[in-house]
């Protein structure tokens, strides 16, 4: 394999794996904590609404969780493709 063709499927990868993981970030944050929050409002959480606790709390910690994952896709990848540090 080529290094530009290395290059170009390193950077592909990459932004699948960012891709996947803005679309969830998206949907905890915006679909679950402003378009689903009545709906959400029904179900008990620790003792709030979940609705109100995944738009005040929730997507927060689902973001920490992102970055995690992100930081543990990274570390696979640049080994997949031999670019770790």
């Amino acid at each position: 394999m080529s290094s530009n063709s290395n290059h170009d499927a390193y950077w592909k990868a990459n932004l699948k794996l960012m891709g996947v993981l803005l679309a969830i970030w998206f949907f905890v944050s915006y679909v679950c904590g402003i378009l689903l929050v009545e709906q959400l409002n029904q179900i008990q959480f620790a003792g709030f609404k979940l609705g109100f606790w995944m738009a005040q709390q929730g997507s927060l910690y689902v973001f920490l969780v992102l970055i995690w994952v992100y930081v543990r896709g990274m570390n696979k990848l640049d080994k997949k493709f031999d670019v770790e540090e």
